[in-house]
């Protein structure tokens, strides 16, 4: 149980640095911010495992740097087709219920 919630609060602040790392404002909501966290965590840790620097002695800077820079470049990737597929939607949504009382 200690795992899971471990888990969900790195890819809160993975997720999270990678939203104050991008420019702009990212219409995600906190639940995708942290499922985007995890991913990249996870993506991060198989590049580092690839590499050759997922154990070293210290801190791994390395792993977390390339966290925090997969969950980046998914939030890119995400944040403007989530956008754009919740902004249709509301718009689809409008339209049928404009002449509603």
């Amino acid at each position: 149980m200690f795992q899971i919630i471990w888990i969900i609060l790195a890819g809160l602040v993975i997720g999270l640095l990678a939203r104050l790392i991008l420019r702009g404002r990212q219409d995600i909501p906190i639940w995708l911010t942290v499922v985007l966290g995890i991913v990249g965590a996870l993506v991060g840790n198989v590049i580092a495992s690839a590499i050759g620097v997922r154990h070293t002695g210290g801190v791994d800077w390395i792993r977390h740097i390339l966290q925090v820079g997969v969950a980046v470049a998914l939030v890119a990737v995400v944040a403007p087709v989530w956008a754009t597929r919740h902004h249709t939607h509301s718009d689809h949504h409008q339209r049928h219920t404009a002449g509603r009382l």
